[in-house]
């Protein structure tokens, strides 16, 4: 069975060494520093690479990041993997659990999770499902 857990987060993203640019593109790394509230609350670390390009509104990212915490009161860790890309604007991000990753109370999570930004808060749905688990 599907759940849904929702909630916001705060996050801190801080560069990496330097950006190596070349004709077209910027590539950078990022580290990731999240703290997430509601349905799951804990903390998380990861890192990002992106591609930036000489196109306004044109760029990619790849981003892995490890959550722990309580998820509808179910302890553990899990592993998120993000793929974004935004074409002139148009955005399509994809972030799924990574298969296997879950440790404690969330061992066999499943689930793909969505971010939404408006007036400068993150929120987050995240559709999941977990073995023998009632929220």
């Amino acid at each position: 069975m599907v759940t849904h857990a929702t909630g916001t987060f705060n996050v801190s993203l801080a560069q990496i060494g330097t950006d190596d640019q070349a004709d077209g593109s910027t590539l950078g790394r990022m580290s990731i520093d999240k703290q997430f509230h509601g349905d799951l609350e804990g903390v998380s670390k990861g890192e990002m690479m992106t591609a930036m390009t000489e196109t306004e509104g044109s760029a990619g990212y790849v981003a892995i990041e490890r959550v722990k915490g309580s998820l509808h009161g179910q302890q553990g860790s899990f592993v998120l993997q993000h793929g974004g890309v935004m074409n002139r604007g148009s955005p399509q991000l994809t972030i799924l659990v990574v298969p296997d990753s879950g440790s404690g109370q969330l061992v066999g999570l499943t689930g793909r999770m969505a971010i939404v930004i408006s007036d400068g808060v993150h929120s987050y749905d995240f559709q999941y499902e977990l073995p023998n688990s009632q929220p």
